[in-house]
């Protein structure tokens, strides 16, 4: 798959539509909210499947699909991919018929506890999850892993790094062919790890929050800005660094476009009792944000085989026939996106943005 960028003084892109290889789109009125977001820009979305209850068999994965597609309604061109969550009941038979499924690609091994509604998640056991990947090596089907430590005695900061240097070596050495997607690659560590694979079956997603953002700016105005916390949370700027250095000097196409956009209600993130909710809402600017940070580090020319080529490639699938176009026209971002009674509050919500995105229209 070869970049067929064209750019005109670098005020006007038209790229290959781009794919979202992470995604939560939720359920209800909130999937009703965001989903249009998503499917108004990517031509594929790999979708989460850690709703309550997960997704965990190919019957669920399907029937979650069609509610999606029935919230969207006709106008839309998105082709959902579906995963199924691990947990410590997932059987052989499951993998085996997700394998045949038409629109189940991957699965997602949550490390118990270690991010949203991921209690339903597995210990990182690897005797006895050895079954279940075994056959996800045999058959073919991606593992989607949240790669971090759930040990709580680890430093929160520290944890993706000790799941780096303490599981995947072995997860590595112990299915040699089994397909692995690191997300939302956050640390130097992720980085290097992933790029000195040489088998061509490790691969990352990056954000585009842990591009544009560090720890810092968490805690920017010494106040805890609670609509960039995540998990994996944002790291110190030497790591954001490595992830710019990543999609700057990737000739390999291992890293590739994953939002890990996950809206919360506005009350979720901003709650007294209960805490502040994980997770980044990216969607409504997106392909914008990634614009921008590749703009701003002088690598505009590779925003196409990042976005668009990269994770088709990995996957095995063509890469999308529609065109995006990107303009150095300036837009707001919006300042929340209404869910019921409640909103979500966008990543970079009423910021001016410097790029506008929009579906390239067939001429007749």
């Amino acid at each position: 798959l070869r970049s067929t960028l064209v750019v005109s003084n670098f005020a006007h892109m038209e790229l290959t539509q781009p794919d979202d290889w992470h995604v939560h789109l939720r359920d209800g009125d909130m999937l009703a909210a965001v989903v249009p977001f998503t499917a108004g820009v990517f031509g594929r979305a790999l979708v989460m499947p850690n709703l309550k209850p997960p997704i965990t068999t190919v019957t669920m994965a399907e029937e979650y699909r069609s509610r999606i597609y029935q919230t969207l309604g006709g106008d839309h061109s998105i082709e959902l991919l579906m995963t199924l969550y691990l947990t410590e009941e997932t059987s052989v038979q499951d993998i085996e018929e997700a394998a045949q499924s038409d629109h189940v690609v991957a699965c997602k091994l949550y490390p118990a506890g270690v991010t949203t509604n991921s209690e339903f998640g597995v210990s990182l056991d690897l005797d006895a999850l050895s079954p279940v990947l075994s056959a996800m090596e045999r058959t073919g089907l991606t593992l989607c892993i949240h790669g971090e430590s759930a040990d709580l005695e680890i430093d929160i900061f520290d944890r993706e790094a000790a799941f780096v240097r303490n599981t995947l070596p072995d997860l590595l050495v112990r299915f040699p062919k089994l397909r692995i997607v690191l997300e939302h690659c956050s640390t130097e560590e992720a980085v290097e790890s992933v790029r000195a694979d040489r088998s061509g079956r490790l691969a990352a997603t990056i954000t585009a929050h842990h591009l544009m953002f560090s720890r810092n700016d968490l805690f920017r105005g010494s106040r805890l800005q609670p609509h960039l916390f995540c998990l994996p949370v944002l790291k110190a700027d030497r790591h954001r660094e490595a992830l710019l250095r990543a999609i700057r000097d990737d000739n390999d196409g291992k890293f590739f476009l994953g939002t890990d956009s996950a809206p919360h209600r506005l009350t979720q993130k901003q709650n007294a009792f209960a805490g502040c909710a994980a997770g980044v809402f990216s969607a409504p600017i997106a392909m914008e944000a990634y614009a921008q940070v590749f703009e701003e580090a002088g690598i505009l020319h590779r925003l196409e085989e990042f976005s668009s080529l990269n994770g088709a490639r990995f996957y095995g699938l063509h890469p999308n026939q529609a065109k995006l176009q990107l303009r150095k026209h300036s837009r707001t971002a919006p300042d929340r996106v209404l869910v019921g009674e409640d909103s979500v509050i966008p990543m970079l919500a009423g910021c001016a943005l410097p790029w506008s995105v929009s579906l390239k229209t067939e001429e007749k």
